[in-house]
């Protein structure tokens, strides 16, 4: 009886309150609508590409319910931008998304306005390889009318994809040699080799790739100074038996705009992916390709920078990469398995797990370079440096590769955990040697022990630990080093003396890492 009478109560009480509201009365808006921006920039986008979407918030500060009678595109049903007014597309058919009518907002209320675009640049320009291309809202009409400028940045560019077939909507994939037995095999890797007249990369317009890109037997891609290579999700580069690549930047005047660097990152120009790691896959250099170079360049936001698999024994090195930055790779900035690399004057910075690991032994020589680590995304399992010669196999058996040599001479070691560099090895021949690095390595179970005899000169000559490198910002990839250094005058002389990556000679007194030091600014 009790909860009878409690539910007649409170449903006397609904009853009483909906008997007592009066119906919303909305009229016409009178011109006096306030918007939170007066102009909507969406970043700039590849033709053809959809663009982020973007919102205006639209308020009403008056005490009336009103009707904001037409809310439109100017250029209406010929706009390359698309609206959504509070969850809805407005009118049907060719007007959908570019005009509403009658929305109702009410009294010190506000409503969402959410705009995208994708846009033709051929359409809009025969001659100019980037367009602005402007639009307005049009609010209201006559005397009344508002309107808010909506402005986006249109780039055209050379896109490359594989092929998808137009009944069964299967992408094509990569067919080579995976297995080295001479017989070409069918892969999961969506993408389609280069064709010839697609192995020089310029910096007329930018690239966007679309899976892999393939470089094929006997063939090699070259990107020349100042090209900009942008890739999809889950897109990259890979360099197949006996092919290679050749990136050829080189030294650019401007270091915020890098015009003549060749860069490499994500598809994606909005601010908000400017750092955002593991938005690509990789630079794939698969066992057999040759040669590659990587020169002035800079490798951000992959999944791994570089993979660089096999040809240990190379003549030439497998990889040489020099004056070359690589950050924010959500794996590894460079991984080496069994391969040969050289590395001079390269940086590489947060990365999700090691900055550079030569795994399952190999060939490595790196000089007055910075193999730093600041993650700060997420836990990272391994160090800054990682060194091994085995791999474990799905039986948990191992098998060991000989780490041949592994020479780190007048390189900074260091990054936000401790200690950054491990060496592990399980087989007969592990080869290394520390000369003149700054590292860091704060462990006193370890130091001492097994690899890490640091008195030992065999494998250590001259080194410094643990003191402050005295970047410029390395949580923001400017890593610079200033005047309190401890790598500061504290390396090796080499003959000749040479440049640092900025070009700067580094003298007879040099310092340690990729850079000269500098004084900072305030």
């Amino acid at each position: 009886m009790k909860r009878l009478l409690s539910f007649l109560f409170c449903f006397g009480i609904l009853l009483f309150w909906s008997s007592c509201r009066n119906d919303f009365e909305f009229s016409p808006s009178t011109g006096n609508l306030e918007f939170a921006r007066d102009t909507i920039y969406l970043d700039t986008v590849f033709t053809n590409i959809g663009s982020s979407t973007y919102n205006l918030k639209v308020y009403n500060r008056s005490d009336d319910d009103i009707t904001i009678p037409t809310i439109q595109l100017e250029n209406g049903v010929n706009s390359f931008y698309r609206m959504n007014v509070d969850g809805t597309t407005g009118l049907d058919g060719a007007q959908e998304g570019k005009f509403f009518e009658n929305v109702e907002l009410l009294a010190n209320d506000s409503l969402y306005i959410f705009i995208e675009t994708t846009i033709n640049i051929e359409t809009l320009s025969n001659s100019d390889i980037q367009f602005l291309y402007t639009d307005r809202i049009l609010f209201d009409s006559g005397s009344n009318q508002q309107d808010i400028d909506v402005v986006t940045l249109v780039k055209d560019a050379v896109f490359i994809y594989p092929n998808k077939d137009e009944d069964t909507g299967i992408i094509e994939t990569l067919t080579f040699d995976v297995d080295g037995d001479g017989t070409p095999d069918e892969t999961l890797l969506q993408g389609r080799f280069l064709d010839d007249d697609e192995l020089t990369f310029t910096n007329e317009k930018p690239y966007v790739i679309y899976g892999y890109a393939g470089v094929d037997a006997n063939k090699t891609l070259t990107m020349e100074a100042g090209t900009r290579v942008h890739f999809h999700a889950d897109s990259g580069i890979i360099v197949t038996d006996n092919g290679t690549l050749n990136i050829n930047g080189e030294l650019s005047i401007d270091q915020e705009t890098l015009e003549n660097q060749v860069i490499l990152e994500g598809d994606r120009l909005e601010p908000l992916y400017t750092d955002i790691p593991g938005q690509w896959g990789t630079i794939w250099l698969f066992n057999g390709s040759a040669n590659n170079t990587i020169n002035n360049a800079t490798i951000k936001n992959a999944t791994i920078g570089v993979l660089s698999e096999g040809n240990q024994d190379a003549t030439n090195d497998k990889l040489t990469i020099t004056n070359t930055q690589i950050y924010n790779a959500s794996s590894f900035g460079i991984l080496g398995r069994a391969t040969s690399i050289t590395a001079e004057n390269v940086v590489i910075n947060n990365c999700g797990q090691s900055s550079f690991a030569g795994t399952f032994g190999g060939k490595y020589n790196f000089i007055h370079c910075t193999i730093a680590n600041y993650w700060n995304s997420s836990f990272r399992q391994f160090p800054a440096l990682l060194l091994n010669d085995y791999v474990e196999d799905a039986d948990g058996i191992i098998i060991a590769n000989d780490l041949t040599e592994a020479n780190f001479t007048n390189c900074i070691i260091y990054g936000n955990d401790n200690p950054e560099i491990f060496l592990d090895n399980r087989g007969s021949v592990f080869d290394y040697k520390f000369i003149n690095c700054l590292i860091k390595f704060d462990n006193n179970n370890l130091e001492g022990t097994g690899n890490y005899m640091f008195d030992d000169t065999n494998f250590y000559v001259d080194n410094i630990f643990n003191q402050d490198p005295d970047f410029e910002d390395a949580f923001e990839n400017l890593m610079r080093i200033g005047e309190d250094s401890g790598a500061n005058e504290e390396a090796l002389v080499l003959d000749p003396f040479g440049n640092d990556l900025l070009g700067n000679p580094r003298g007879s007194n040099p310092d340690i890492g990729a850079y000269k030091s500098v004084i900072f600014e305030d």
